[in-house]
């Protein structure tokens, strides 16, 4: 069983930067690929990016590449989601998931454990 629980949501400015953070509990946290996905109001929920076990292999949405970084310390059973560079339409809640495979096939990934999600809202 595993835990996680998202922070480092909040507003900021277009061109601003948030660093978003999943904490997981439970022992076999170093089992699964962890990443990001994304849902704005009124639209399906998106893939963001993913890291794999080890900490490396990152994949990020095309969308978010070169201003997103996803990184990941299995000493802290973290992962954290670096955005730089925002725009408004990077407004929507953030779910960190956890779900076993490739961080390529994350996005259709069957995920194991979600969690609660935390808002970001980018202002124009």
């Amino acid at each position: 069983q595993v835990q996680l629980v998202e922070s480092g949501g909040g507003l900021v400015q277009a061109g601003g930067s948030l660093r978003l953070s999943c904490a997981a509990s439970g022992r076999t946290f170093t089992d699964y690929t962890v990443g990001w996905f994304r849902q704005a109001t009124g639209k399906e929920r998106e893939f963001v990016a993913a890291v794999s076990r080890g900490g490396g292999m990152p994949f990020y949405s095309d969308s978010v590449k070169g201003r997103f970084t996803i990184s990941r310390d299995n000493a802290k059973n973290t992962v954290n989601l670096q955005m730089n560079s925002l725009k408004p339409e990077d407004t929507a809640a953030y779910y960190c998931a956890a779900a076993m495979g490739s961080t390529a096939n994350f996005a259709g990934a069957n995920i194991n454990y979600w969690g609660r999600g935390t808002q970001v809202t980018v202002a124009s």
